[in-house]
């Protein structure tokens, strides 16, 4: 009996191993920090630098940072005691689903979340615990977009202003055939540089999951 229970752990570890990737996308704060991330290199006009292997990975470890308190109440309270054997599988996957979604409400815009109850023809929940997770999930996947879009707008604006002063002047100049991007590229990294943009984006972005 103790070996078909270690069995089933070990083919649900797998499981969950598989689904890992789509879990880190959907119900953590992994796709914000990438786009934001995505963004600082657009605006700066480096396409390759960072590469996108240095950009995912210092997404991950920034959602490793931002979602630990949450995955360590996950193990608390759902993964040890099934190790243990004082709870059920059944019971631990509810349990662990508890953490996730908690921090999922506290980043889901309530007009997002109410766009996917009335397309899913649900009643109107009086509570968390009325709103399902398949339906809690997509509604967090869009308020995430639209909070990563609202910081990568404002990341963007003091490039943008940069890139319009240089443009401007060349204009000025009549310097028309010099392309801008060769005058304002060095500016833009020379300001995010003086300013420690990376300092900055890490603390805004564990702060936006987080506020002070």
């Amino acid at each position: 009996m103790k070996l078909d229970s270690n069995a089933m752990q070990v083919f649900l570890l797998v499981g969950a191993l598989t689904l890992l990737p789509a879990l880190l996308f959907t119900v953590t704060g992994f796709t914000r920090i990438l786009i934001v991330l995505g963004f600082i290199r657009s605006g700066l006009g480096t396409p390759t630098a960072p590469p996108n292997q240095v950009l995912s990975g210092i997404a991950l470890f920034l959602t490793i940072f931002v979602m630990a308190p949450t995955l360590m109440q996950v193990k608390h309270e759902a993964i040890d005691p099934l190790s243990k054997g004082k709870i059920s599988q059944a019971t631990a996957l509810k349990r662990g689903q508890e953490p996730l979604r908690e921090f999922m409400f506290a980043q889901t815009r309530t007009s997002d979340l109410a766009l996917f109850v009335g397309l899913a023809k649900l009643p109107r929940p009086r509570t968390r615990a009325d709103v399902p997770t398949w339906v809690l999930i997509p509604s967090f996947m869009i308020s995430e977009l639209k909070t990563a879009f609202q910081i990568g707008f404002l990341i963007f604006l003091p490039f943008l202003v940069i890139d319009l002063v240089v443009s401007s002047t060349l204009m000025s100049m009549g310097m028309m055939m010099l392309p801008p991007v060769l005058i304002s590229l060095p500016f833009k990294i020379l300001l995010f540089v003086l300013v420690d943009g990376w300092h900055l984006v890490a603390e805004s972005l564990v702060n936006s999951f987080h506020p002070v």
